[in-house]
C-alpha cells in the first residue's frame, strides 16, 4: 500500500524485517521441540538462538541466485549459526514457515484492526447518546419516509460496526494456525510434537490437517471479513456524503482553519474524507474475490495463492487501518445541523405522518384501500406545494366522518415516533 494510505504499525507487521524475525522464530522454536525429541542437540538448539541473526539485504542477494526465498533465509541464517546450522528445518518444507508466518502476521494485523474497531465504537456511542433525541427525518429510496432521529442512526452504525468486532475476532481465531508438517503434510520426517511446540510458542493453534499447506478457507473467510467491514465503512461514508450535499445540509465533515475545497471555487466544502473511505472500501473488498479463488489449490498444494496473498494481506489490513481511522476522525469532529433537521422534516408539510393516518382510519373502521386511498389523494397535492397535509385531511368530508379534527391533531404528534427510542439504545449500549 502507498504511504499516503498507510500507518506505521500496521505497515510494520508486513515489514521484511518482521517476516524474518518470525520465520526466525519458528524455526528456533522447532530446534527446541526437536531437541526435546532428542532428534537434534540441544547445543545445536542453543546455537540457533545464541548466534542466530538475518541481514535483509544479505537475503535478497542470496535469493537472487537461488531464486527460492526461504532458501535464502536459511543461508543467510548459517552463516551465523555456523555448523550447527544443519539442524535448522529438520524434516520442515517452505510452507510450514511461510504459512505458519503469515498466520501470525494476519493475527497482528487483526489485533490492531479490532483495536481501531474498539476507538470507533467509542466514537459512535459518544455522539449516539449526544444526538439521541435529536429529530430528523428517515429515507427510504432517498425519499422523505417517518421522523428519526440522529441519534438513532449513530446507533445503528455502533451495532454494525460491533457485529463486524465479533466477525474479525472469529475470523482472527480461525486463521490463527500453525502447519509443521513436512511436506505434503504427513509429518512423515518430523514429529506433531514440534507443530504443537511452535503453535504454542506462537499463540496458534496446530492445523488439524495441512496437507503441505494450511487450507486456505480460512483465509478466505479473514478477508471476506475485511471487505464486510469496509462494506460498513462505506456505508456511513455514504450517508456523510449525502447529508453534506447542499440541498440536504444536515451534517458535514470538519472543515478545517486553511482547508481548501477546490482549486477553482474557493467556497467549495467537499466531502472528501467520506469520498476517500468509499474508495479505499473498494481496494479492500477488491481482495475478497482472489482470497476465494485461492481455495481451489491443486492436490496437496501449489503455489498460485502465493503471489496473491503478498499482495493483498498488507494491502488490504493495511487500507482498512487507515480507513477505520479516518472514519474514526471524521465521526469524531463531524459537524450536525440540528435545525437544518428540522427544517428538512418540516419540509413537506406533514407528510411524514401518512402512516398514522392510515392505520386511524383502519382502526376507524374504513377499509384498508379505502383509506388507503383517502390518504393518497389528499398527499398528492402537498407534493405538489398545494397546501398542508393536516388541513387537507380536516376538509376532506370522507375521512372528517370518521376522524375529528382533535383527533387528526394527535396524529401529527411527532414524539409518537420517539417513544421506544431508549428501548432501542439499551438494546445497543445495555442502558439508555
Amino acid at each position: 500500500m502507498i504511504p499516503r494510505y498507510s500507518r506505521p504499525e500496521m505497515s510494520a507487521i508486513w515489514d521484511a524485517k518482521n517476516r524474518f524475525r518470525i520465520w526466525f522464530e519458528i524455526e528456533a522454536h522447532a530446534c527446541d521441540a526437536q531437541a526435546a525429541l532428542g532428534v537434534i542437540p540441544k547445543a545445536a538448539a542453543r546455537a540457533v538462538w545464541e548466534k542466530g541473526a538475518f541481514e535483509i539485504d544479505r537475503i535478497d542477494a542470496i535469493e537472487r541466485e537461488t531464486k527460492h526465498d526461504v532458501i535464502a533465509f536459511l543461508t543467510n541464517l548459517a552463516e551465523h549459526v555456523g555448523p550447527a546450522a544443519r539442524f535448522v528445518h529438520q524434516g520442515m518444507t517452505s510452507s510450514d514457515v511461510l504459512d505458519t508466518c503469515l498466520a501470525v502476521q494476519l493475527t497482528q494485523a487483526a489485533d490492531l484492526l479490532v483495536a481501531d474497531l474498539d476507538a470507533l465504537l467509542a466514537v459512535l456511542r459518544r455522539r449516539a447518546f449526544e444526538f439521541k433525541m435529536t429529530p430528523c427525518i428517515g429515507r427510504s429510496h432517498g425519499i422523505h419516509a417517518e421522523p428519526t432521529t440522529f441519534g438513532l442512526k449513530l446507533a445503528g452504525f455502533h451495532a454494525e460496526f460491533a457485529h463486524g468486532r465479533e466477525r474479525l475476532l472469529t475470523a482472527r481465531r480461525d486463521v490463527a494456525t500453525c502447519a509443521i508438517s513436512g511436506a505434503i503434510g504427513t509429518f512423515a520426517n518430523i514429529d506433531p510434537a514440534v507443530e504443537a511446540h511452535v503453535a504454542e510458542k506462537l499463540g496458534l493453534a496446530p492445523e488439524p490437517v495441512s496437507t503441505q499447506i494450511i487450507p486456505r478457507d480460512r483465509h478466505a473467510a479473514f478477508f471476506a471479513t475485511l471487505g464486510v467491514l469496509a462494506g460498513s465503512v462505506e456505508r456511513i461514508a455514504t450517508e456523510i456524503r449525502h447529508l453534506q450535499r447542499t440541498e440536504v445540509r444536515e451534517a458535514e465533515e470538519f472543515f478545517a482553519p486553511g482547508q481548501k475545497g477546490s482549486s477553482a471555487m474557493p467556497h467549495k466544502r467537499n466531502p472528501v474524507l467520506s469520498e476517500n473511505l468509499t474508495g479505499l472500501a473498494r481496494l479492500v473488498r477488491g481482495a475478497v474475490v482472489p482470497a476465494l479463488e485461492n481455495v481451489a489449490l491443486w492436490h496437496e498444494r501449489d503455489i498460485s495463492h502465493s503471489s496473491v496473498e503478498r499482495v493483498i494481506a498488507p494491502d488490504a489490513t493495511i487500507a482498512l487501518d487507515f480507513a477505520l481511522a479516518r472514519l474514526t476522525q471524521l465521526m469524531d469532529k463531524l459537524v450536525v445541523y440540528p435545525e437544518r433537521m428540522r427544517q428538512n422534516l418540516d419540509q413537506l408539510g406533514g407528510l411524514v405522518h401518512s402512516q398514522r393516518v392510515l392505520l386511524a382510519l383502519t382502526q376507524a373502521v374504513m377499509s384498508r384501500e379505502d383509506a388507503y386511498r383517502a390518504v393518497q389523494r389528499n398527499a398528492m397535492p402537498v407534493w405538489r406545494g398545494e397546501g398542508r397535509f393536516l388541513d387537507l385531511l380536516k376538509a376532506d368530508p370522507e375521512v372528517a366522518r370518521r376522524l375529528s379534527p382533535e383527533e387528526l391533531e394527535r396524529l401529527f404528534e411527532e414524539d409518537y415516533h420517539f417513544k421506544h427510542v431508549d428501548t432501542i439504545f439499551r438494546r445497543v449500549f445495555g442502558t439508555a
